[in-house]
């Protein structure tokens, strides 16, 4: 029987996952069948798919599942592996709308996975507007990160309408033998440089902190340290239960009100965020009037990494909710991550990294304590932005029409906005605790609105200057 031995951010995850902080990600696909589809379109394919013979390692399960906050546990094969379990076909009362949609895809994410069996699953759900169908996945993040679960998702698709035997992620073959010999000698190279260069990336990050500590002790808003952020219902103790909302921009929208502002189109996302959020606390009255604070992780791999393991630094930055006008909001975001980039700027890897778990260690240590959602944040939200496909792809010659993150919401930080690119849109995913934020739903709506108001508003201040 094959095994394999966890890594540490892979027990790290099994450590913290419970019945309220659940540790997985998922996605939702929107797909259109194509033309030539018969009714039995969909129901053929999940039949085949149920037939297929799953490679590794989607056919581990945990040793001990019994024991999960056991340091020393163990990949090992499934002998009993269920492919009905993993593989679901659901349908909507048609036609069903975006909104029957979002409920069904949040009581999917509120339900813990058994690690009694390899910890994945995939549904087809049928039954929407215009015979179109949606995948919704979910995947603990012990198994894979994000990274990798979205590579070996966007390996299932093709840029070709006509390709009808593209293997899906879990019918795919392990890597060969010279690839698994080759990404193992790469990151052996990568251990010897992080050693090589430790002492200068202790240099480096003794200087970052230092401006930090600075930065708090002269009242600088524009670059954020840890423990500043304000208390907020976003950060209260969670239930187990979720609601997901997501909302669609052009990427080019959001870049021509970047220019206009001097920004980028990151910064833009963080100002609809923030005055999706500000509009939504105002609603609940519930606004801080201290700004809350984003944390936007930071994918410090190289271009060629394979993926499959944790390499993220952090950065937090304001989302300026305390000002009210749209244009003034902007300018105060863009100066806040301009700060916090430029504490990464000359930075090693390594010491991106030790950065990071220096900003972050506030967090792990209310974590491990029981602490988290009873005391003052580290951060208020987590707003991560994923590079995605350029081109139009296709399952099984079903074109996908949008590619929807969800994530984790845990203790103390009940909602995450994850965005992902597609062909040039932007896709929100907001994922929240249904019982700590409510009317979740409203931040889809109220981001539009916001983008409208920084058009209005730099438009306004362009032509005044």
């Amino acid at each position: 029987m094959s095994q394999k031995r966890l890594g540490v951010m892979d027990t790290i995850f099994l450590a913290a996952e419970g019945r309220e902080s659940m540790m997985h990600v998922g996605g939702l696909l929107l797909l259109t069948p194509p033309p030539d589809a018969p009714k039995t379109w969909l129901r053929a394919l999940t039949e085949e798919l149920r037939a297929a013979k799953i490679q590794r390692p989607w056919n581990f399960r945990l040793r001990a599942p019994e024991f999960l906050k056991n340091p020393l546990q163990w990949w090992v094969e499934d002998d009993a592996f269920d492919v009905d379990y993993h593989v679901r076909r659901s349908a909507l009362p048609s036609p069903g709308d975006e909104r029957e949609l979002g409920v069904l895809v949040s009581r999917l994410h509120s339900v813990q996975v058994d690690f009694h069996h390899p910890p994945w699953e995939v549904h087809f759900i049928e039954g929407l507007e215009g015979g179109r169908f949606a995948l919704y996945f979910k995947i603990h993040h012990a198994l894979f990160d994000g990274h990798t679960s979205m590579r070996m998702l966007a390996d299932s698709l093709s840029t070709d309408p006509d390709e009808r035997d593209t293997p899906i992620f879990f019918t795919r073959p392990p890597a060969s033998r010279r690839q698994r010999s080759s990404s193992g000698s790469s990151r052996l190279e990568a251990l010897l440089e992080l050693g090589r260069g430790q002492a200068g990336a202790t240099r480096d990050v003794g200087r970052a902190i230092a401006k930090v500590v600075r930065a708090a002790r002269g009242h600088d808003p524009s670059l954020v340290a840890p423990l500043t952020a304000p208390r907020s219902i976003l950060n209260r103790r969670i239930s187990r239960n979720r609601r997901f909302a997501t909302q669609q921009f052009s990427t080019e929208r959001l870049r021509a009100v970047g220019k206009r502002a001097g920004g980028t189109v990151n910064d833009v996302i963080l100002a609809l965020c923030g005055g999706a959020i500000r509009r939504l606390l105002l609603d609940l009255d519930a606004l801080p009037d201290e700004p809350l604070i984003a944390m936007l992780p930071v994918d410090v791999r190289p271009h060629d990494d394979p993926g499959g393991g944790n390499a993220l630094g952090a950065i937090l930055a304001s989302l300026a909710t305390h000002v009210s006008d749209p244009a003034g909001r902007l300018e105060a975001i863009v100066a806040s991550t301009t700060h916090a980039k430029q504490q990464l700027v000359g930075m090693s890897r390594s010491a991106i990294m030790q950065y990071t778990a220096l900003l972050m260690a506030p967090l792990a240590m209310q974590i491990m304590t029981g602490a988290a959602g009873r005391m003052r944040p580290t951060f208020n939200v987590v707003i991560s932005n994923l590079p995605g496909p350029t081109e139009p792809l296709y399952f099984r010659g079903a074109r996908l029409e949008g590619l929807y993150p969800l994530s984790i919401p845990f203790h103390g930080y009940a909602l995450n906005i994850t965005i992902s690119g597609y062909t040039g849109t932007l896709n929100f995913g907001f994922t929240g605790c249904r019982d700590t934020i409510p009317h979740l739903q409203r931040l889809a709506v109220y981001s539009a609105a916001a983008l409208e108001e920084l058009e209005h508003a730099v438009g306004k201040t362009a032509q005044d200057g």
